[in-house]
């Protein structure tokens, strides 16, 4: 019997017995049992035996009825974060989109994953979402350090531990990598867009809700003027490589200047350009979307596919579109930017599973 079988054996005796996964108790003990299995060489939860690592296997606690929200630690050379992972209740051992989800400042994954409703979505489509945390000792507001030079680079020590979250779930769950996607609130959208340039390799698309381009600060000072707009974006990176992009941002938005959105969607398209693409503009205006008029603006390619998409949402300020109360900054009128967002990367060939 291997360390899963054992594993989800005893799940059943805890459950059996009254004590469910959330269960305080429940967790002790089944740490206790954990820490003995693996002093006895019988393995655990990411430290499967190196020929087994990329192994589909079920997550523990998984039943028919609903997935499972699960707490797990990246560590590296360059630190530890801790991340929850949704895995849905269809999950069944084959690959599945998987989707990186950054909260803003002042957020943390709970709160996060309750205000944008991606679990939700997670289970309805079938894909994985995960959502690492920032921790108070790398930034007192719990903000992704996405104004510092160091931080903008594939080598950069947060972009590396993120990067790297993404590697953790590919060892203990089966990942398509083809279709791994980055998406984050404010703080966490630029420093979604910083990933989506560094590790191209690694994210198939963005979304930025509320962001700033990539180089748009490089220190404190820098990153206040940047997002107030007294600081010019400047010109996007020339070795950047075009990634399918959606941006979403308030034009009444006084925390993040709405020609930070206007400029993320320069630097995109700019990105596929070089590639000699042949974009095709499209705009529509809808009077109201859950009460709020909005501005969409679409890039094609030469056969149909949208690489770049815009919304600005008239009168949206600075909050997650579309949200829900339970979380922060958020926005319960205006487009569902969680469900659009989850279109615009499903729906490019790369789509989900059926849960």
């Amino acid at each position: 019997m291997n360390f899963e079988s054992i594993s989800r054996t005893i799940d059943r005796a805890l459950s059996a017995a009254g004590l469910g996964r959330a269960n305080v108790s429940a967790r002790f003990v089944r740490d206790t049992i954990d820490q003995a299995m693996k002093a006895g060489g019988l393995g655990g939860p990411g430290v499967l035996p190196t020929a087994e690592r990329r192994a589909p296997v079920l997550p523990e606690g998984l039943d028919d009825e609903a997935g499972v929200f699960l707490e797990r630690t990246h560590t590296s050379a360059h630190g530890s974060r801790n991340y929850r992972l949704y895995v849905p209740s269809g999950y069944d051992g084959s690959p599945r989109p998987l989707l990186l989800m950054l909260h803003g400042c002042k957020q943390d994954p709970e709160d996060f994953a309750a205000g944008t409703r991606m679990n939700e979505l997670a289970e309805r489509h079938g894909f994985l979402v995960a959502y690492p945390a920032q921790t108070a000792r790398a930034n007192g507001s719990n903000c992704w350090n996405w104004f510092d030079r160091t931080q903008q680079t594939r080598e950069g020590p947060e972009p590396s531990l993120l990067a790297g979250i993404v590697d953790d779930i590919g060892d203990s769950h089966a990942v398509d990598p083809a279709r791994v996607f980055v998406a984050g609130l404010s703080a966490g959208a630029a420093m979604a867009l910083i990933l989506a340039a560094a590790y191209p390799d690694v994210f198939a698309g963005v979304a930025a809700h509320s962001g700033l381009p990539v180089g748009s600060a490089h220190d404190v000072p820098s990153a206040f003027a940047a997002m107030q707009a007294r600081r010019a974006p400047g010109a996007p990176r020339p070795t950047a490589i075009g990634v399918p992009t959606i941006v979403f941002h308030g034009d009444a938005d006084t925390t993040v200047n709405a020609m930070n959105g206007a400029a993320i969607i320069s630097h995109a398209v700019a990105a596929f350009e070089r590639d000699s693409a042949v974009l095709q503009r499209s705009e529509r205006v809808e009077p109201s979307v859950n009460g709020r008029r909005c501005t969409t603006t679409c890039f094609a390619d030469g056969e149909g596919r949208t690489l770049v998409e815009e919304w600005v949402v008239h009168g949206g300020t600075h909050s997650w579109c579309g949200g829900s109360p339970e979380g922060s900054y958020t926005d319960a009128t205006g487009p569902d930017a969680s469900a659009e967002i989850v279109r615009f990367f499903l729906d490019r060939g790369v789509g989900g599973h059926a849960a």
